[in-house]
C-alpha cells in the first residue's frame, strides 16, 4: 500500500520560507509525477505544483517566481521551497502522486502566514 507522509509545514511570517518534504513508500515504481495542492478554509483544493519523473514542473500563477518545486526520482520523494510567503498562502498543503493505474495523497500539512 502506498503512503505519502508530508513534513515541513508551519507557522511564518509574511515574507519568510518553508519547505515541504513528502516522501511515497510503498511502490517500487517511481511516480510519474508528484506534486502539490492546498486548499484554504471555504476553498477548493488546487494544484499549487508539480513536476514530472522527467523532471518537467509546472506551478501556479500565484506562486510563479516564489515556489519551487524538486524531487528525487531514487527516493521517491519531492520538496516545495516556498519563499516571500504571503497570507494567502495560508492553507493545508496535501502531497500528490500520481502513477499509471492509482493516485495517492498525503495526509496534508498546515502552513499558516500571518500578515
Amino acid at each position: 500500500q502506498v503512503q505519502l507522509v508530508e513534513s515541513g509545514g508551519g507557522l511564518v511570517q509574511a515574507g519568510g520560507s518553508l519547505r515541504l518534504s513528502c516522501a511515497a513508500s510503498g511502490s517500487i515504481f517511481s511516480p510519474n509525477a508528484m506534486g502539490w495542492y492546498r486548499q484554504a478554509p471555504g476553498k477548493q483544493r488546487e494544484l499549487v505544483a508539480a513536476i514530472t519523473r522527467g523532471g518537467f514542473a509546472n506551478y501556479a500563477d500565484s506562486v510563479k517566481g516564489r515556489f519551487t518545486i524538486s524531487r528525487d526520482n531514487a527516493k521517491n520523494t519531492v520538496l516545495l521551497q516556498m519563499n516571500s510567503l504571503k497570507p494567502e498562502d495560508t492553507a493545508v498543503y496535501y502531497c500528490n502522486a500520481v502513477w499509471r493505474n492509482s493516485t495517492s495523497w498525503g495526509q496534508g500539512t498546515q502552513v499558516t502566514v500571518s500578515s
